[in-house]
């Protein structure tokens, strides 16, 4: 008996005991499951790891400047894969750059009005007033290498991605609630901690959710930022965006099918394996101190909690790096008490001034440039420009009541029912994510037989550009909302004015301001395409703002394209600062969640 296999010994033993074979098989299986969830894991890092040395051979090879886009469905996935990886860098930097940016904004008394403000300019010029400077700048600084148009693609897709990113951070920061930030400085937190322990974890789901909204629109300006005119050049990139907008500008109903799908594919895919997973994930972070019965879950979240590779990456890496950053925080507080605040103000002051006086300085230069380029503009083309704003605003204003009227409570309804969010969700990131332009054409001749214009047709592109905006932000509120406000209206048995007046819409008014505000500038931006259309050989315009910086871009008219940016601008900056900034204002101090 000594001799036998350690099977056989444990097999009579789980006899003797009156184990079940079929419960001991259950854990056989249980015990094998995270071997082959590290299999998974294993092979997406190996396609990982082959894509990068494919994106790399791309990149690093010499620069294509005619490039040939094949129409065929067999190059479509090598197209798919370009862009999204485009997409996914584009989203890295934008997520990167909206944390530190709100994160400043929110915290310095001294600078928060002037980056808001600059925040509102960005936010407003159109991704093609970046691109002249943004694409000769790149190709200047790698003229033997392809990386140069990749990179700008990939900056002027961030310019459509981050600002509401940073929007939605920044209005986190500003509303936390008191006991909070007090709990954070009676423990002595240091700033890193209380950013990885307290506000990232209570912006997350705002900031998630308005990731979604800002790789929606990403994918709404990847047509434009793939291949483009600029003056005699003619600049392409292979890829999705530009695989569509070739199909649309031929007519190619076959090619835009199959593009869509593939582009549809792609949106289905995302959101399963990365944003169901994410939002389950984030909803731990909910303000609440009576837990909701109906949590959202991913069953691939799920697995990856199971798998051994996982827990051991997280044991060895993120676990030590964090508790060395806090020891090392504590430490250096404990060692050095003697270091208070106007200590620690006197190198930042000298940073800061040295950092303005190069702001100005750059700004300054810039002015004089500007000045001397708008010279060339005359009286007529000044006239037509500030004309062109007017009807561009109450396009945006119409754009915006529209969307407004269905998101709220669209909106409400998927954030307050998981199982309709299941559903809806990857519905309504499909719907974000599939650029209205390649479907312009078919909306066009639909819009041409009632008799409908380009007017018309120009606010209905800028509704379905913006209007996702509002509602994936109504979504992140109405989730935001403690489910101890929810279960407070329930008892009392309120009305559903009630109900509206005193818990959903209080609860969601920071959200539902965030996605106005960024849904206005994305109208503002989307108005280059929506009132400036190719169609096969033919240009279909309607007058505005927008039609002509699109206009002027194709012509190299940069005069032109300047000051109808700055235009552009001037109006968002002034409509923010009138209506937007009060009612923010009223946001952080009335509607913030707080004992």
């Amino acid at each position: 008996m000594k001799n036998l296999p350690d099977s056989f010994g444990s097999l009579r033993t789980r006899r003797e005991l009156g184990i079940p074979q079929t419960l001991a098989r259950s854990q056989a299986v249980q015990r094998s499951w995270p071997f082959f969830l590290d299999l998974i894991v294993a092979c997406i890092g190996l396609a990982a790891f082959y894509g990068v040395v494919q994106i790399a051979r791309l990149w690093l090879g010499q620069p294509q400047p005619n490039v040939v886009l094949s129409l065929s469905p067999q190059a479509l996935p090598r197209y798919a894969f370009y862009s999204v990886v485009r997409m996914g860098l584009a989203y890295i930097l934008s997520l990167l750059f909206a944390v530190g940016y709100g994160y400043v904004a929110a915290y310095s008394r001294r600078l928060e009005a002037l980056m808001i403000a600059a925040l509102d300019i960005l936010q407003s010029i159109p991704v093609l007033s970046f691109l002249p400077g943004v694409m000769l700048a790149m190709v200047a600084l790698f003229r033997t290498r392809q990386i140069g148009l990749e990179l700008g693609c990939i900056v002027l897709i961030f310019t459509g991605q981050v600002w509401n990113m940073a929007f939605s951070f920044y209005s986190s920061l500003k509303s936390l609630p008191r006991e909070l930030t007090e709990a954070s400085a009676i423990y002595g937190f240091s700033r890193w901690q209380r950013l990885l322990q307290l506000e990232l974890p209570y912006a997350a789901i705002g900031l998630i959710w308005n990731s979604m909204v800002s790789v929606a629109g990403g994918w709404f300006f990847l047509m434009a930022c793939e291949m483009f005119v600029l003056g005699s050049r003619d600049f392409r990139l292979p890829g999705l965006g530009s695989y569509l907008q070739t199909a649309a500008s031929e007519g190619n109903t076959k090619a835009i099918f199959w593009g869509l799908m593939t582009m549809i594919l792609i949106i289905v895919a995302t959101d399963q394996l990365l944003w169901r997973p994410i939002i389950a994930w984030s909803d731990r972070f909910k303000f609440e101190q009576v837990e909701s019965s109906r949590r959202v879950r991913s069953p691939l979240l799920s697995m990856l909690q199971q798998s051994n590779f996982v827990r051991r990456l997280g044991r060895v890496t993120f676990e030590p790096l964090t508790e060395k950053l806090y020891r090392h925080e504590a430490k250096r507080r404990s060692t050095h008490p003697q270091y208070d605040e106007a200590s620690r103000r006197a190198p930042s002051t000298f940073f800061r001034m040295a950092g303005l006086a190069l702001i100005l300085i750059v700004v300054g230069y810039a002015a004089v440039q500007a000045l001397h380029l708008l010279r060339s503009v005359d009286r007529h083309e000044v006239l037509q420009i500030f004309g062109g704003a007017g009807m561009t605003l109450m396009r945006v204003v119409i754009a915006l009541v529209l969307a407004t009227l269905w998101t709220v409570p669209a909106g409400v309804a998927i954030g307050f029912h998981p199982r309709l969010a299941r559903i809806a969700q990857p519905l309504a990131q499909i719907a974000a994510s599939v650029p209205a332009t390649a479907l312009f054409p078919v909306l066009l001749l639909l819009l041409f037989k009632t008799g409908a214009g380009m007017g018309t047709a120009a606010v209905l592109l800028m509704l379905l550009g913006t209007q996702w905006y509002v509602l994936f932000n109504v979504i992140a509120g109405a989730m935001a909302i403690p489910n101890d406000l929810k279960e407070v209206a329930r008892l009392f048995r309120f009305s559903t004015v009630q109900r509206w007046r005193t818990v959903i819409l209080p609860g969601i008014f920071p959200y539902l301001l965030t996605g106005l505000i960024t849904a206005s500038g994305g109208a503002w931006n989307a108005s280059i395409i929506a009132e400036y259309f190719r169609l096969k050989s033919n240009t279909l315009t309607t007058f505005g703002l927008g039609e002509q910086i699109s206009a002027a871009t194709d012509a190299g008219r940069f005069a032109v394209l300047l000051l109808a940016t700055i235009v552009m601008a001037l109006m968002v900056v002034t409509i923010n600062r009138l209506i937007w900034r009060p009612l923010f204002r009223i946001a952080e101090s009335k509607y913030k969640l707080g004992a």
